[in-house]
């Protein structure tokens, strides 16, 4: 039974890139909170800025707050290797703080990306796949129970250069949670086959191209192919054809400066918050109060307004 399973699924991996079509979701009005969940990528956050430095851009009458709360090493199906960070500590589990982030920030529509550590960079396994599954399915059904509006995406590619074994791992993943789409009824986005595709194409001209150096987080152009499929995935469309943010955003007037202003309000934010609703892994940096930073998020936010309406 396992083995019919995985040939099933091995199969639909490599039909996704043909099959797969794109989903375009709407962006709720009333929406005014929005989360990210994710792990280090997410932490990272330059598809975030990208994201939201376009929607303001795009939407400057639209009253909202873009959080992003994405943890290093996390995963969503509660899995860690053996003698992960040298034995530091094990991979933290996104439903330890999962509450807390939820009743901190009472999000209206949450975007969320897990799937490229939870195979935990081990071959496919049919136990570690369920957790996965298993973990999906609580988060999403914990975003409903609040009244939230969840958007799945599928994880970035791991470099099958780095490791043929784990990036099909991920191809399995990724076509699983766009299955859920047609059986559960759930808003996914697909950034994964995109991303591989364009690493494809690039390589039959470029064969030394990758997105990421390490074949894990991706350099800015893989972020901004991240942002632009979510953008799609939310019906968004203009000036979305061009590879480089740069480009794109700086085709408004004061586009750039608001993408600076963005980053600028988005790295206060995420080390403050982490730090203020707690969670499981060292490392990290305190960042200011929270306090404080409610009190720059907000001038900032007036910055970029005013930025706006020019």
């Amino acid at each position: 039974m396992i083995l019919k399973s995985l040939l099933g699924i091995l199969i639909w991996g490599m039909l996704a890139p043909n099959l797969i079509a794109q989903e375009s979701y709407d962006m709720p009005t009333s929406a005014k909170k929005i989360l990210f969940l994710g792990n280090s990528i997410t932490y990272s956050g330059q598809y975030v800025d990208y994201i939201e430095t376009y929607l303001r851009l795009s939407h400057p009458d639209r009253d909202w707050d873009f959080m992003n709360v994405g943890l290093p090493s996390e995963t969503v199906s509660g899995l860690s290797e053996e003698g992960h960070a040298e034995g530091k500590f094990p991979r933290p589990d996104l439903h330890e703080r999962l509450d807390r982030i939820l009743e901190e920030i009472k999000p209206d529509l949450i975007f969320s990306n897990y799937g490229m550590n939870d195979g935990i960079y081990l071959p496919f396994n049919e136990e570690r796949f369920d957790a996965y599954k298993q973990g999906q399915r609580k988060l999403h059904q914990k975003a409903l129970a609040i009244g939230a509006k969840i958007i799945h995406s599928t994880p970035p590619i791991y470099d099958e250069k780095k490791g043929a074994a784990y990036a099909n791992v991920l191809d399995i993943y990724s076509s699983w949670l766009v299955s859920q789409r047609y059986t559960e009824n759930w808003e996914v986005i697909d950034l994964h086959w995109p991303m591989r595709k364009f690493q494809e194409d690039q390589r039959e001209v470029n064969p030394s191209f990758e997105l990421a150096k390490d074949g894990v987080h991706p350099a800015e152009l893989g972020h901004w192919l991240m942002a632009r499929s979510l953008l799609q995935g939310i019906g968004e469309g203009e000036n979305l054809t061009e590879n480089n943010a740069q480009v794109v955003l700086g085709s408004w007037n004061q586009g750039l400066e608001v993408l600076a202003l963005v980053k600028e309000r988005q790295s206060i934010t995420k080390d403050a918050l982490l730090n203020h609703i707690g969670h499981e892994r060292p490392g990290m940096k305190k960042g200011l109060p929270w306090k404080e930073v409610r009190m720059k998020r907000a001038t900032i936010l007036n910055e970029i307004n005013n930025l706006n309406r020019k």
